[in-house]
Protein backbone atom coordinates (compact mmCIF):
# COMPACT_ATOMS: atom_id res chain seq x y z
CA UNK A 1 0.00 0.00 0.00
CA UNK A 2 1.49 3.42 -0.82
CA UNK A 3 1.44 5.82 1.58
CA UNK A 4 1.15 9.88 1.39
CA UNK A 5 2.39 11.32 4.42
CA UNK A 6 5.71 8.51 5.05
CA UNK A 7 7.84 5.83 3.69
CA UNK A 8 7.45 2.29 4.81
CA UNK A 9 10.10 -0.83 3.65
CA UNK A 10 11.56 -3.74 4.82
CA UNK A 11 15.30 -4.17 4.35
CA UNK A 12 17.71 -7.05 5.39
CA UNK A 13 15.46 -7.54 8.03
CA UNK A 14 15.26 -4.26 9.64
CA UNK A 15 11.76 -2.36 8.95
CA UNK A 16 12.24 1.73 8.05
CA UNK A 17 9.09 4.39 8.92
CA UNK A 18 10.64 7.62 6.79
CA UNK A 19 8.60 10.34 8.28
CA UNK A 20 8.15 12.29 4.88
CA UNK A 21 6.05 15.48 4.64
CA UNK A 22 7.16 18.96 3.40
CA UNK A 23 7.99 21.56 5.90
CA UNK A 24 9.50 19.37 8.53
CA UNK A 25 7.07 16.57 8.67
CA UNK A 26 4.21 17.43 10.83
CA UNK A 27 1.93 15.13 12.37
CA UNK A 28 -1.40 15.95 10.35
CA UNK A 29 -4.33 13.16 9.89
CA UNK A 30 -2.92 11.29 7.03
CA UNK A 31 -0.13 10.62 9.34
CA UNK A 32 -1.72 8.78 11.67
CA UNK A 33 -3.97 6.92 9.54
CA UNK A 34 -0.99 5.62 7.46
CA UNK A 35 0.53 4.45 10.77
CA UNK A 36 -2.43 2.51 11.65
CA UNK A 37 -1.75 1.27 8.13
CA UNK A 38 2.10 0.23 9.01
CA UNK A 39 1.16 -1.20 12.72
CA UNK A 40 -1.51 -3.45 10.90
CA UNK A 41 1.37 -4.55 8.92
CA UNK A 42 4.15 -4.82 11.67
CA UNK A 43 1.39 -6.96 13.93
CA UNK A 44 0.42 -9.30 11.22
CA UNK A 45 3.38 -11.84 11.49
CA UNK A 46 6.34 -9.71 10.41
CA UNK A 47 9.49 -11.08 10.25
CA UNK A 48 11.77 -7.69 10.95
CA UNK A 49 13.57 -8.13 13.63
CA UNK A 50 13.50 -4.02 14.58
CA UNK A 51 11.64 -0.71 13.64
CA UNK A 52 13.61 2.47 12.71
CA UNK A 53 11.18 5.64 12.74
CA UNK A 54 12.96 8.52 11.14
CA UNK A 55 12.13 11.71 9.12
CA UNK A 56 13.26 12.86 6.02
CA UNK A 57 14.21 16.41 4.68
CA UNK A 58 16.65 17.11 7.93
CA UNK A 59 14.10 16.97 10.70
CA UNK A 60 12.63 13.76 12.45
CA UNK A 61 9.02 16.03 13.32
CA UNK A 62 8.05 19.68 14.23
CA UNK A 63 4.94 18.52 16.23
CA UNK A 64 1.39 18.73 14.92
CA UNK A 65 0.25 20.40 11.50
CA UNK A 66 -2.35 22.78 12.53
CA UNK A 67 -3.84 23.20 9.23
CA UNK A 68 -6.17 20.11 10.66
CA UNK A 69 -7.51 22.56 13.40
CA UNK A 70 -10.21 25.42 12.53
CA UNK A 71 -10.75 28.08 14.94
CA UNK A 72 -14.09 28.90 13.83
CA UNK A 73 -15.14 24.72 14.66
CA UNK A 74 -15.66 23.70 18.29
CA UNK A 75 -12.93 21.42 19.08
CA UNK A 76 -12.85 17.87 20.19
CA UNK A 77 -10.19 15.59 21.37
CA UNK A 78 -11.25 12.44 18.87
CA UNK A 79 -7.71 13.53 16.91
CA UNK A 80 -5.85 13.08 20.19
CA UNK A 81 -7.37 10.65 21.12
CA UNK A 82 -6.57 8.46 17.79
CA UNK A 83 -2.98 9.92 18.22
CA UNK A 84 -2.37 8.22 21.42
CA UNK A 85 -3.92 5.18 20.22
CA UNK A 86 -1.56 4.95 17.26
CA UNK A 87 1.62 6.32 19.78
CA UNK A 88 0.73 3.36 22.21
CA UNK A 89 0.52 0.57 19.33
CA UNK A 90 3.92 1.87 17.69
CA UNK A 91 4.93 1.14 21.77
CA UNK A 92 3.98 -2.14 22.10
CA UNK A 93 4.58 -3.44 18.38
CA UNK A 94 6.00 -7.23 18.74
CA UNK A 95 9.62 -6.16 18.05
CA UNK A 96 11.93 -3.25 19.57
CA UNK A 97 11.74 -0.06 18.24
CA UNK A 98 14.64 2.73 17.34
CA UNK A 99 14.17 6.76 17.00
CA UNK A 100 16.99 7.61 14.65
CA UNK A 101 16.22 11.47 14.94
CA UNK A 102 18.34 14.01 12.63
CA UNK A 103 17.22 17.52 13.24
CA UNK A 104 14.53 18.89 15.48
CA UNK A 105 12.35 16.42 17.25
CA UNK A 106 9.58 19.27 18.07
CA UNK A 107 5.92 18.87 19.92
CA UNK A 108 4.45 15.16 18.24
CA UNK A 109 7.51 14.30 17.39
CA UNK A 110 9.42 14.27 21.06
CA UNK A 111 5.56 12.38 21.94
CA UNK A 112 6.85 9.81 19.03
CA UNK A 113 10.33 9.17 20.11
CA UNK A 114 9.21 8.90 23.66
CA UNK A 115 7.65 5.81 22.45
CA UNK A 116 10.50 4.03 21.03
CA UNK A 117 12.53 1.45 23.02
CA UNK A 118 16.54 2.86 21.72
CA UNK A 119 16.28 6.66 21.13
CA UNK A 120 19.68 7.59 18.82
CA UNK A 121 20.36 11.22 17.67
CA UNK A 122 22.93 13.09 14.93
CA UNK A 123 24.95 15.88 16.97
CA UNK A 124 22.59 18.19 15.16
CA UNK A 125 19.79 17.13 16.51
CA UNK A 126 17.52 19.60 19.24
CA UNK A 127 14.70 18.74 21.20
CA UNK A 128 11.47 20.96 22.59
CA UNK A 129 7.77 20.77 23.81
CA UNK A 130 6.40 24.23 23.16
CA UNK A 131 2.79 22.99 23.53
CA UNK A 132 1.97 25.01 27.21
CA UNK A 133 3.35 27.92 25.68
CA UNK A 134 0.79 27.30 22.78
CA UNK A 135 -2.10 27.03 24.78
CA UNK A 136 -2.71 22.90 24.82
CA UNK A 137 -0.60 19.99 26.49
CA UNK A 138 2.45 17.68 25.04
CA UNK A 139 -0.05 14.40 24.93
CA UNK A 140 1.24 11.72 27.05
CA UNK A 141 4.02 13.02 27.25
CA UNK A 142 2.90 13.86 30.12
CA UNK A 143 3.02 9.97 31.77
CA UNK A 144 6.55 9.08 29.59
CA UNK A 145 9.12 11.86 30.37
CA UNK A 146 9.76 11.72 34.18
CA UNK A 147 10.06 7.65 34.03
CA UNK A 148 12.78 9.14 31.99
CA UNK A 149 14.63 11.62 33.58
CA UNK A 150 12.88 12.66 36.58
CA UNK A 151 9.75 15.02 37.73
CA UNK A 152 11.86 18.10 38.27
CA UNK A 153 13.61 17.93 34.61
CA UNK A 154 10.29 17.00 33.04
CA UNK A 155 8.28 20.04 34.53
CA UNK A 156 11.06 22.50 33.66
CA UNK A 157 11.67 20.90 30.16
CA UNK A 158 7.12 21.23 29.70
CA UNK A 159 6.83 24.18 31.64
CA UNK A 160 9.82 25.97 30.11
CA UNK A 161 9.98 24.93 26.36
CA UNK A 162 13.18 25.13 26.45
CA UNK A 163 15.05 23.69 23.37
CA UNK A 164 17.68 20.75 24.18
CA UNK A 165 20.90 20.13 22.67
CA UNK A 166 21.56 16.62 21.49
CA UNK A 167 24.19 16.63 24.27
CA UNK A 168 21.81 18.10 27.06
CA UNK A 169 18.99 15.22 25.84
CA UNK A 170 21.91 12.53 26.46
CA UNK A 171 23.21 13.75 29.38
CA UNK A 172 19.91 13.32 30.48
CA UNK A 173 18.68 10.17 29.59
CA UNK A 174 16.31 10.96 26.57
CA UNK A 175 18.75 9.71 23.82
CA UNK A 176 21.37 6.46 23.76
CA UNK A 177 23.85 7.56 21.72
CA UNK A 178 24.70 10.12 19.85
CA UNK A 179 26.46 9.73 16.06
CA UNK A 180 26.15 9.33 12.79
CA UNK A 181 22.99 7.74 11.79
CA UNK A 182 24.77 4.91 9.70
CA UNK A 183 26.82 4.38 12.91
CA UNK A 184 24.04 4.65 15.18
CA UNK A 185 21.89 2.39 13.41
CA UNK A 186 24.91 -0.34 12.97
CA UNK A 187 25.27 0.16 16.76
CA UNK A 188 21.22 -0.59 17.11
CA UNK A 189 21.33 -3.45 14.87
CA UNK A 190 24.37 -5.22 16.79
CA UNK A 191 22.82 -4.52 20.24
CA UNK A 192 19.41 -5.57 19.96
CA UNK A 193 20.19 -8.94 18.93
CA UNK A 194 17.95 -11.79 17.79
CA UNK A 195 14.33 -11.09 17.76
CA UNK A 196 12.30 -12.50 20.86
CA UNK A 197 8.77 -10.81 20.76
CA UNK A 198 7.87 -12.79 23.39
CA UNK A 199 10.74 -11.49 25.62
CA UNK A 200 10.44 -8.42 24.45
CA UNK A 201 6.74 -7.52 24.94
CA UNK A 202 7.22 -8.87 28.58
CA UNK A 203 10.17 -6.86 29.54
CA UNK A 204 8.47 -3.65 28.35
CA UNK A 205 5.36 -4.31 30.74
CA UNK A 206 7.07 -5.55 33.60
CA UNK A 207 8.98 -2.26 33.43
CA UNK A 208 5.80 -0.13 32.70
CA UNK A 209 3.75 -1.75 35.40
CA UNK A 210 7.45 -1.06 37.80
CA UNK A 211 6.37 2.56 38.59
CA UNK A 212 3.10 1.51 39.77
CA UNK A 213 3.24 -1.92 41.48
CA UNK A 214 4.14 -2.92 44.86
CA UNK A 215 7.34 -5.66 45.46
CA UNK A 216 4.72 -8.19 46.19
CA UNK A 217 2.95 -7.63 42.75
CA UNK A 218 5.55 -7.13 40.66
CA UNK A 219 7.34 -10.84 41.50
CA UNK A 220 4.16 -12.12 41.10
CA UNK A 221 3.82 -10.84 37.88
CA UNK A 222 7.27 -11.77 36.96
CA UNK A 223 7.18 -15.17 37.73
CA UNK A 224 4.09 -15.41 35.71
CA UNK A 225 5.84 -13.56 32.70
CA UNK A 226 8.90 -15.67 32.99
CA UNK A 227 7.07 -19.14 33.09
CA UNK A 228 5.50 -17.92 29.35
CA UNK A 229 9.18 -16.74 28.48
CA UNK A 230 11.24 -19.90 29.56
CA UNK A 231 8.07 -21.83 27.64
CA UNK A 232 9.00 -20.58 24.32
CA UNK A 233 10.66 -21.68 21.46
CA UNK A 234 13.21 -19.13 21.82
CA UNK A 235 14.64 -20.03 24.78
CA UNK A 236 14.65 -23.62 24.32
CA UNK A 237 16.84 -23.30 21.38
CA UNK A 238 19.29 -21.21 23.53
CA UNK A 239 19.40 -24.57 25.86
CA UNK A 240 19.88 -26.43 22.96
CA UNK A 241 22.93 -24.06 22.01
CA UNK A 242 24.09 -24.12 25.51
CA UNK A 243 24.25 -27.89 25.14
CA UNK A 244 26.03 -28.39 22.08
Amino acid sequence: MTHVSLNFEIRDGVAFITLNRPGGNCINVQMVSDLTDVCDQLEDGNEASHVVIQGAGGAFSKGVDFGDFHPSKSMDIHGFNKWEKICRRLERLPMTTVAMVDGPAIGGGFQLLLTCDLRLATAESTFQMPEVHLGFLPGMATFRLAKYIGLGRAKRMMLTAETLTAQTAFDLGIIDRIDTPEAALAWADQALGPKHSVAVELARRLLNESFSDSWEDAIGHFLAAQHRSISQTAFLETLKEQKD
